[in-house]
């Protein structure tokens, strides 16, 4: 649902979630754009890779299709065709038009999956990105990190393929995004996704508050 933005929330933002698998990004995506239109602004929600046609068939690729198997090299360069698409249909024009964006993911996911935990150069990531993307970055990236065995528990159903790449990977991730987080700290915000859900909502609403004088 959409709701009219009003005078605080006019002009648009763009917010993208973060974290591990199991950080608790799905149960902070709504109550995160309930407050957001609670404060006049017009929310679209999207998720990456997907959202569009193009990308919701790549993703079925990247995630499901378990039979198909890709090279480091081509998994990112799917990932980034799907974000090229999502920038182009949903994003970009949604920020238009002054809308706020939040999206379950974005570049940063690529930079850390398939770079540090992946073995790609995290740079040459970056640089495609920026191609991909044409340069459009988030507002404020919240990034739930959560240890790996609470984010494990949490994770009882069936696992994607990348989901299913084992501990090792896992713990690559985590130490991805910190280095990721430190190297941005104006725009990366590391929230501790370890609390209850409500805390874990309060503390991302306070995050964004102190960063946008729309949202206080």
């Amino acid at each position: 649902m959409k709701m009219a933005a009003n005078h605080h929330c006019s002009s648009g933002r763009f917010i993208s979630l973060e974290g591990i698998d199991g950080a608790g990004k799905s149960s902070q995506l709504a109550p995160l754009v309930s407050w957001l239109q609670q404060k006049g602004c017009s929310v679209v929600t999207c998720r990456d890779p997907g959202s569009t046609a193009a990308g919701d068939a790549i993703r079925a690729i990247l995630l499901d299709r378990h039979e198909i198997t890709l090279s480091a090299t081509a998994e990112m360069l799917l990932y980034m065709a799907a974000r090229a698409q999502l920038v182009a249909e949903v994003i970009e024009p949604a920020l238009n038009r002054g809308d706020w964006v939040v999206s379950d993911r974005y570049l940063l996911a690529n930079i850390v999956y398939q770079g540090h935990a992946g073995g790609l150069d995290p740079e040459s990531i970056r640089q495609v990105g920026a191609v991909a993307t044409r340069s459009l970055e988030p507002d404020a990236v919240l990034l739930l990190e959560v240890d790996l065995e609470t984010a494990a528990r949490r994770m009882q159903r069936p696992l994607d393929k990348l989901e299913n790449r084992g501990n090792e990977f896992r713990q690559r991730l985590h130490k991805g995004y910190r280095v990721e987080a430190a190297k941005h700290p104006e725009r990366i915000h590391v929230v501790d996704a370890t609390q209850s859900i409500d805390a874990i909502a309060a503390r991302l609403r306070d995050v964004l508050a102190d960063q946008f004088e729309q949202l206080r």
